[in-house]
């Protein structure tokens, strides 16, 4: 494990197992950047206009949405764990993978705009061709709560317009894009041909990224949703922190937990993982 400083002085990890698959974690957000696993080619996107800033979110790598998805609620879009800064727990060797754990606590900030105690732990292990996402909230409060939230994963691709996701077949879904609630997913692959905002429900456990020269497994387990995104020509040109063209390059595949917000009881905890296999 390595520690060093990037843009405004954001303290970074950079943790490489021993067969050197590696990845780039912000303690700013708990937010993965970069994962190469041990073949060495890049997997996530980050945009090259990526602002690092705090009271900005990073765009690229993994955002951690908490404790809101999207506009779900009255906080602040995707909740605010994604901006601020996380507890580095521990760093190190498990078995062939590299490890880091971090935690968010509530504070007065936190409390002031959605009043409840927590503990959110986020565990990134990366070994091999796997990077493995690991996120846990304790209600450390007295009452009880509810939270939508997402492992926000934007991907690398070659081509978005010979990119597809299969499995989702028979799945509904509610679009943000035509603003139809209810839709069901017909086609065995998603094509990106515009811009796509997508909620599926309660989805396989596994989808795959299928590129023509390689894929991508995207394996879900606790989060009961797969949220798809990508902004198209038009929308990702209005967006100030990436190219005009970024759009061709990646997709959110993301676990969510949004059409169904869990209930967590006073000393209670909910557990969900994500795992990217190459």
């Amino acid at each position: 494990m390595q520690s060093d400083n990037d843009k405004d002085d954001f303290p970074k990890l950079t943790f490489t197992a021993p067969d050197g698959a590696q990845a780039e974690l912000y303690l700013y957000g708990a937010q993965v950047t970069s994962w190469r696993p041990a073949d060495g080619d890049e997997r996530l996107f980050l945009s090259e206009r990526a602002e690092f800033r705090t009271g900005m979110a990073i765009r690229g790598g993994v955002p951690v949405c908490f404790p809101q998805f999207a506009e779900e609620g009255p906080l602040p879009k995707h909740g605010f764990a994604r901006l601020n800064m996380w507890k580095l727990v521990s760093t190190g060797q498990k078995g062939a993978s590299a490890q880091a754990i971090l935690q968010l606590k509530d504070s007065v900030a936190t409390r002031a705009i959605w009043p409840h105690s927590f503990l959110a732990t986020l565990t990134v292990t990366v070994g091999g061709s796997c990077l493995r996402m690991e996120f846990r909230v304790v209600n450390t409060g007295t009452t009880t709560f509810t939270f939508t939230g997402a492992l926000h994963t934007y991907l690398r691709v070659h081509d978005v317009s010979k990119t597809v996701v299969e499995n989702l077949g028979g799945s509904h879904y509610r679009d943000a894009v035509t603003g139809v609630l209810d839709n069901m997913q017909v086609d065995p692959e998603v094509r990106f041909t515009g811009e796509v905002d997508r909620v599926y429900s309660r989805t396989p456990a596994q989808v795959i990224v299928r590129e023509p020269e390689r894929r991508l497994t995207v394996l879900a387990t606790g989060f009961p949703d797969v949220v798809l995104w990508n902004p198209g020509l038009a929308r990702c040109a209005a967006l100030g922190d990436m190219p005009p063209n970024a759009y061709r390059d990646m997709i959110c595949v993301e676990a969510a937990v949004v059409s169904n917000p869990p209930e967590i009881l006073a000393g209670a905890s909910w557990w969900g993982a994500q795992e990217l296999r190459a």
